[in-house]
């Protein structure tokens, strides 16, 4: 049980972090919240693939592989660079300690980055259009992330260094054995309205900028890294980059929305038109449009 307040706002909340249990065993909201985040960004991509040129079942094909993998991956970047953590101490890992998530512990950008490299391998194995995939599953990541960090505010984690602003969140935090009252900044609310925000700005850019394939997931790398590189800034539980004072997720923000500028330039240049959406009778069609051109170049020879 944790309480947490916004003394500035009048507000006051007693959490409970485990929902209910089954068979003796705890069923967190962390987990629950982070489930629902992803249905809903399941259901959203789903039923807008199609404008984006991408065949929406495909998409649900794609996710089989995707989601654990991109779990695995989550996982595995917060494991490297918070590896004391699991270590026994003769310096062994603890594996036990490292498959148990149940109590968080998932980085994000490992999720992505291993959610790039799957789509980049599913589609060129499918013949589709890596770009138009990508497109589709950022609003999917920004779904994800803004429902996600509501998992943060349950557990009382990723928040920031203590200030006395209006909206500061009061918490109680054990120390040595000792309890303090802290004020600090709800960084885990912070990155949730960023990346509401920049859900509204790319479904309108979908609407009415839309260019090129590849636009609006570059467009989203890079106003989450910048967001994420400011939020970070604030965090007192970074990963830190190895022995350094660097804080890794503040560095990859900041690296990949320079990355994000630099490739959305050279594809406002070079990029074809965008892929148009999918009409009723594309729907309905299984065999990609990539593949029938090569039958019918086959057939020609």
């Amino acid at each position: 049980m944790n309480v947490v307040e916004f003394p500035g706002l009048g507000l006051e909340f007693t959490l409970n972090r485990v929902a209910f249990s089954v068979f003796g065993y705890p069923i967190y909201w962390y987990g629950i919240i982070i489930g629902f985040g992803f249905l809903l960004a399941v259901l959203f991509c789903y039923r807008l693939a199609p404008r984006f040129g991408v065949d929406s079942e495909k998409l649900i094909d794609m996710l089989f592989f995707a989601v654990p993998l991109s779990i695995l991956g989550a996982r595995a970047y917060y494991v490297i660079f918070y590896l004391s953590l699991f270590q026994n101490d003769d310096g062994s890992l603890n594996w036990g300690k490292v498959v148990d998530i149940r109590d968080g512990g998932l980085a994000i950008y490992g999720g992505i980055i291993m959610a790039v490299l799957v789509v980049m391998v599913y589609c060129r194995v499918r013949r589709m259009k890596i770009w138009t995939m990508l497109d589709v599953g950022c609003y999917g990541l920004l779904i994800g992330q803004m429902i996600g960090r509501w998992g943060n505010f349950v557990n009382v984690e990723a928040y920031g260094g203590e200030t006395d602003l209006p909206w500061r969140m009061g918490i109680d935090k054990t120390v040595a054995g000792v309890v303090t009252h802290m004020e600090v900044h709800p960084t885990f609310l912070y990155e949730s309205l960023w990346n509401l925000v920049g859900l509204i700005l790319l479904i309108l850019m979908a609407r009415y900028l839309r260019k090129f394939d590849g636009q609006m997931f570059l467009c989203y790398v890079i106003w989450y890294g910048v967001g994420r590189a400011m939020v970070e800034g604030l965090r007192t539980d970074s990963l830190y980059f190895f022995s350094t004072g660097i804080r890794t997720s503040q560095m990859v923000g900041i690296v990949s929305a320079a990355a994000g500028v630099v490739l959305l330039g050279i594809r406002a240049k070079l990029a074809p038109p965008a892929t148009p959406p999918l009409t009723g009778k594309e729907k309905k069609e299984e065999t990609p449009p990539e593949e029938k051109a090569e039958d019918a170049t086959e057939q020609d020879k």
